[in-house]
């Protein structure tokens, strides 16, 4: 009897100092832990060094990706980022095409896929995407296709679907099937023109991007200030374009937040505006709500799809926004972060643990990083250098 006693109690201790450290291990206010049935065990948070000091998923390092866009050669840039944010050059990987060897004027032209292991990259100068398998050992490129029109400068994909979008000629989208090794197809027949048959010039189209579920592909025109929009069938073609009038001046940029809440940059006003979008829907939100700085021409979103921020090319500095559920934007700080003297954004990118952004100014030839705090307030994290000239085009994961 007195041995069963002791051995209960033995056990009880036992249990005790596991729950208690399961408790530490999770280090939040506390821990509800249930078991078969309908009781549940709420266990206090014990604060332990051991808790703080461990490394989780979303602290681990990640890279940065840059195109060189070099007449002589393109090649994808790898930044490796440490778990704070700071990073270092460690190799150009080459694409196999030629860059611009000027800027692109355009969002998106080298992208990472969202699950981290496939990045698609524009090689400008020769008319050609080029795809890469991302591992542990670096970048291998997988293959390489021409992108169905004259100088393609931005590409979006999702779902094993990829589009880019040729601004050159007479601009226009086109498809491509991507298998699990990464090896592109031509979608045959997929090409789509633009809102109109125009040329470079006349057209000066920004960016393509799918909408969250991949349903609808948005393209904007500087040019023409209009925003074209296309609804994507169960075989990955295009139909459209159904064309929007901008809300400003020259959209740009832009990026998708919660509840295909589209955000959008308007350079020319220095400005922002939002809109909700769907296959069937396509309704302005917020219009146009300046931030004071000058050239807002990129868009990134934070991961919690709260705060958006605008790189402006002309002030050298990024505004933050605040995004409503309903999509309604609120300017937060006119000057949330500066790149620095000599500087010049020409893209961004947030980190996929969204803890950092990332821009990259082609006149300084670095990447000048942030850390994003829980409020939306930026911190300066210094610049990162080491690429050639005329950069152009930044992923992050």
């Amino acid at each position: 009897m007195f041995s069963t006693r002791r051995t209960r109690i033995s056990l009880l201790r036992k249990l005790g100092i596991l729950l208690i450290t399961l408790a530490a291990l999770v280090n939040a206010p506390g821990v509800a832990l249930a078991a078969s049935g309908s009781n549940t065990l709420f266990l206090p948070t014990v604060q332990t060094t051991f808790a703080a000091n461990v490394t989780t998923a979303a602290d681990s390092p990640g890279g940065v990706y840059v195109l060189t866009n070099q007449l002589s050669g393109n090649g994808v840039a790898v930044f490796k980022r440490a778990a704070d944010g700071t990073l270092t050059l460690d190799t150009v990987v080459p694409t196999g095409g030629l860059g611009l060897g000027a800027g692109l004027g355009s969002q998106g032209a080298v992208m990472i896929s969202d699950d981290g292991r496939q990045l698609f990259a524009v090689n400008a100068g020769s008319n050609e995407v080029s795809a890469f398998a991302v591992t542990s050992k670096g970048l291998v490129l997988t293959n390489k296709v021409a992108s169905n029109g004259q100088r393609p400068t931005s590409l979006t994909y999702a779902k094993g679907l990829l589009y880019v979008l040729n601004a050159g000629g007479s601009a226009n989208i086109s498809g491509f099937t991507v298998d699990n090794q990464g090896k592109m197809t031509p979608l045959a027949g997929s090409t789509r023109p633009l809102s109109a048959d125009g040329t470079i010039v006349t057209l000066l189209a920004s960016q393509i991007a799918f909408n969250p579920d991949g349903s609808v592909l948005v393209v904007t025109e500087r040019g023409t200030s209009q925003i074209d929009t296309y609804t994507i069938d169960t075989n990955g073609y295009a139909s459209g374009p159904t064309v929007h009038s901008s809300s400003g001046p020259t959209p740009f940029g832009f990026a998708f937040a919660k509840q295909d809440t589209l955000i959008m940059s308007e350079a020319a006003g220095s400005a922002v505006s939002s809109y909700a979008v769907s296959a069937a829907n396509f309704t302005p939100v917020s219009l146009s709500i300046a931030n004071g700085q000058a050239a807002a021409c990129w868009i990134a979103i934070s991961k919690n799809g709260k705060y958006a921020y605008s790189a402006n090319a002309g002030s050298a500095s990024v505004s933050s926004y605040g995004v409503a559920t309903d999509g309604r934007l609120s300017l937060l700080q006119s000057v949330a972060g500066s790149t620095g003297p000599n500087t010049a954004p020409v893209d961004e990118a947030i980190s996929h643990n969204g803890q950092y952004l990332y821009v990259l100014s082609a006149r300084s030839q670095n990447v000048i990083g942030f850390a994003v705090q829980a409020d939306g307030s930026l911190l300066n994290l210094g610049a990162f250098g080491g690429l050639p000239t005329t950069p152009a085009g930044i992923a992050a994961w």
